[in-house]
């Protein structure tokens, strides 16, 4: 089933995503190469495609797991969690409509 990772990020985590950032893309290219991933990006601070020094606001994932609480086991282990770059993160079922 598909789960929405929904990631919010403390103020001024810019530093800290950047540090944390290629452990984070590591983790998102394994479930990629597995084809359990549906989607992944930040949202930037700002209306831009490069928010620069404003940075991010959170992110967003979308990918598959057995249940649940896989879901939140890997939520639970991301580098942007352990880095302090989220200030919370809930997870939840998601059922793909379209396209």
């Amino acid at each position: 089933m598909w789960y929405v990772i929904e990631g919010t990020d403390v103020p001024n985590s810019l530093a800290r995503r950047l540090d944390a950032r290629p452990a984070h893309l590591a983790r998102l290219n394994a479930l990629k190469d597995a084809g359990r991933l549906l989607l992944a990006g930040p949202f930037p601070a700002i209306d831009a495609a490069d928010p620069g020094e404003a940075g991010f606001s959170g992110s967003l994932i979308v990918a598959e797991f057995d249940d649940l609480a896989a879901a939140q086991a890997w939520a639970d282990a991301d580098p942007y969690v352990e880095a302090g770059v989220y200030a919370h993160v809930v997870v939840r079922p998601f059922r793909k409509v379209l396209p």
